[in-house]
């Protein structure tokens, strides 16, 4: 069935390492992105491309190259697998380390689809701004760790939303129980008399946060 265990070494080494690039723990960005934003290399271009998104694919790509070379048959089982694994693996071995072997904020599990903020002024100058975030705790430790909001992405044209948050009480502190899934409710008024351009309503979904506790951050 193996044509060429050399090409087949090629294959499993290009797709750990397109897996690992796109692989989005501890934060919610891939962790390629985190790496490189450390040496303050850009992430995307001015009309948004991805440079790490279009490498992991490139290298996935290189990878199936490689897979079909190196057997004799099935290699349309072999790449369909390997597509299969790429969508499911990384989350798989996300939930079973927060479930088993995580501590601390990286056991915090955060649901940003049933997370939500809603905005409306409540006066001339005053916006009220009110968020409930779904956090489950996977380990049995009760944790308590601080909370701030950020924007998706800031481009320079779009009015700040979320980050609005951030104006009168940061951080927040969240304090959750062991095994316990709990929705926190963050309610505010901001006062927007010196902030140009500022929303007057609205909602948002998909909520980007980032939590802390001591010297261990998460971006998710």
């Amino acid at each position: 069935m193996i044509k060429s265990k050399k090409m087949l070494w090629i294959a499993l080494s290009l797709f750990i390492i397109s897996t690992a690039i796109s692989f989005p723990f501890p934060h919610a960005i891939p962790y390629g992105e985190t790496i490189i934003s450390v040496f303050n290399f850009p992430i995307r271009t001015v009309n948004g491309l991805n440079f790490m998104g279009v490498f992991s694919f490139a290298l996935f790509i290189a990878s199936l190259f490689f897979l079909t070379r190196s057997l004799k048959k099935y290699h349309k089982r072999a790449v369909l697998i390997a597509i299969i694994l790429v969508v499911l693996l990384p989350q798989m071995l996300i939930s079973s380390y927060q479930k088993t072997i995580a501590t601390g904020i990286y056991a915090v599990f955060y649901d940003r689809e049933a997370s939500y903020c809603e905005f409306e002024m409540v006066g001339e100058s005053t916006l009220g701004g009110e968020c409930e975030l779904s956090f489950e705790n996977y380990s049995t430790d009760d944790l308590q760790y601080t909370l701030e909001f950020q924007e998706s992405y800031p481009f320079e044209d779009e009015v700040p939303m979320v980050s609005l948050m951030n104006h009168n009480k940061v951080p927040y502190e969240v304090s959750i129980e062991g095994k316990e899934k709990k929705v926190v409710k963050i309610k505010t008024n901001i006062d927007v008399s010196n902030i140009e351009n500022h929303v007057e309503g609205g909602s948002a979904s998909d909520i980007n946060i980032i939590i802390r506790s001591g010297d261990k951050i998460r971006k998710l």
